[in-house]
């Protein structure tokens, strides 16, 4: 029994220190379930995108990335991908990037920083 537990607290602790961030992926997008809008992963895309209206999901927008990404990478491609610049799509990257993506949060951030400092000195500059 003992073992057991220092078992699961050995895998408990490579979750939690993410390992589970190291997996990729070579399709994403965004769906909408019951008027949520969230992040979607998959490595099949005709599989996902069955699935996803199957159950239900409306706004279903995927891509094939080309190349096996993390979720953190799909998240960069993501922001900056054309299809996915409505408000609903931006909104859910963004929460998806503050709960999992932490050192994508933080150049976000920085980025906001910058644009705004610049702003600023053109402002007082005029």
């Amino acid at each position: 029994m003992i073992r057991m537990s220092v078992l699961y607290k050995h895998n408990l602790n490579k979750t939690l220190e993410g390992d589970m961030t190291n997996k990729t992926f070579n399709t994403a997008g965004v769906s909408t379930l019951n008027g949520v809008t969230k992040v979607r992963f998959a490595n099949d895309y005709v599989g996902r995108f069955k699935i996803l209206a199957k159950n239900g999901h409306t706004d279903i927008n995927l891509i094939e990335l080309g190349q096996d990404l993390t979720k953190a990478e799909i998240c960069k491609v993501l922001m900056a991908h054309d299809k996915f610049q409505n408000e609903a799509a931006q909104t859910a990257i963004a929460e998806f990037v503050v709960r999992n993506c932490k050192e994508v949060a933080k150049e976000l951030e920085t980025t906001k920083v910058e644009a705004a400092q610049e702003v600023e000195a053109e402002s007082t500059e005029a």
